[in-house]
């Protein structure tokens, strides 16, 4: 709850959501759809360090919306969001092991009166199952605002918090058996039940999105008994600074075309006259924004580069990993400012420490 607090204060597109919500599990036969997933996150992402209060929390249609003009799709979220039961593992009052079923929200409001253009509020309280899950939650995945909102797969989405969940740990890893797969992803058992089907279908669709728009890479092993897929691990990588910087540029754009972009059979067309980078300041902040990577050392005047070194660097020399960040970057250096700046350093000590360990 303190790293959410910190991160709403910042502002900008990343939130915490907690480990504990990201793993819990779906009752059988139920899941949650896209875009109720992604209601949820942006409901924890509005609620940051107060989600574990006994209070209301608020958010604007208009930033639930993006771009539909009606609001009949978020009624069906908020009462999906209602209906689906979750399960944790638990004790009993005779300290047998139970499990516990219960729902995310209690009660929502919804305003159905517009007023002078104004696209309304909606409303709504965790349950005390919810905010105690999320206050005794010990870990916690950093996500992206736009990277939750721009995957088409439901399948995708659980499978980036999951990825985000594993990054900095020791072993950046899920492993898991089928039973195990399908309660972390939320495929129902009636749907591709064979797996070379479930890999096409799920899995192969997921990797490439995840590839595409997080600041990460997955990769997975297959165990098999004979003929038969019986457990699965997943690996996940921080990705490198020119592959962060692709990421940040994807994000910019507008989802459509995104598919083709991914498959690499869009025609770029670069028209000969000024071509402008719409601006972005969403990971930046003002002082990155005015200029380039420093020469020097990092720990006098540039306390923002230095924080994400010693955030992200796995307890590494700072001004060690910077000499590196401008070696591996070279010429392209120059021409990184703001947002660019920012996710291209953080992605390269994430990097390093994840190539190199603890010093």
């Amino acid at each position: 709850m303190r790293v959410a607090a910190a991160l709403k204060a910042k502002g900008g597109e990343e939130f915490a959501k907690p480990g504990s919500i990201i793993e819990v599990k779906f009752v059988k036969g139920e899941s949650l759809s896209l875009t109720a997933s992604r209601l949820l996150a942006l409901m924890i992402l509005t609620a940051g360090g107060d989600a574990w209060e006994d209070r209301p929390h608020r958010m604007r249609k208009a930033d639930i919306r993006r771009g539909h003009k009606g609001n009949e799709r978020i009624t069906d979220m908020l009462q999906e969001l209602h209906r689906t039961l979750f399960a944790i593992d638990d004790r009993s009052w005779r300290g047998k092991k139970a499990t516990t079923l219960f729902s995310l929200i209690s009660r929502s409001r919804e305003e159905t009166e517009e007023d002078g253009g104004e696209a309304g509020w909606i409303e709504w309280e965790f349950t005390p199952d919810a905010r105690r899950l999320i206050q005794a939650s010990e870990t916690y995945a950093v996500l992206n605002r736009q990277a939750v909102l721009g995957f088409r797969s439901n399948y995708a989405l659980k499978l980036y918090e999951l990825g985000a969940l594993r990054l900095h740990r020791r072993q950046a890893t899920w492993r898991g058996d089928m039973a195990a797969l399908r309660a972390a992803l939320g495929i129902p058992p009636e749907v591709y039940t064979d797996f070379a089907q479930l890999r096409r279908k799920v899995l192969e669709k997921a990797k490439a999105e995840i590839d595409q728009l997080a600041h990460f890479r997955v990769e997975w092993k297959e165990t098999r008994q004979g003929r038969a897929v019986t457990e699965i691990e997943f690996r996940f990588e921080p990705k490198g600074a020119p592959e962060v910087l692709d990421t940040v540029d994807e994000l910019d754009r507008h989802s459509a075309g995104r598919k083709e972009r991914r498959a690499g059979t869009v025609e770029t067309v670069v028209a000969d006259s000024v071509i402008s980078t719409p601006p972005s300041n969403r990971l930046a902040d003002a002082r990155l924004s005015e200029g380039t990577f420093p020469s020097g050392s990092l720990r006098y005047g540039h306390d923002d580069l230095l924080a994400i070194g010693r955030q992200y660097g796995g307890g590494w020399d700072v001004d060690m990993i910077a000499n590196g960040f401008r070696e591996h970057l070279g010429a392209r250096l120059g021409k990184l400012r703001g947002a660019k700046l920012t996710a291209a350093w953080k992605g390269f000590c994430e990097g390093w420490f994840n190539r190199r360990g603890r010093p």
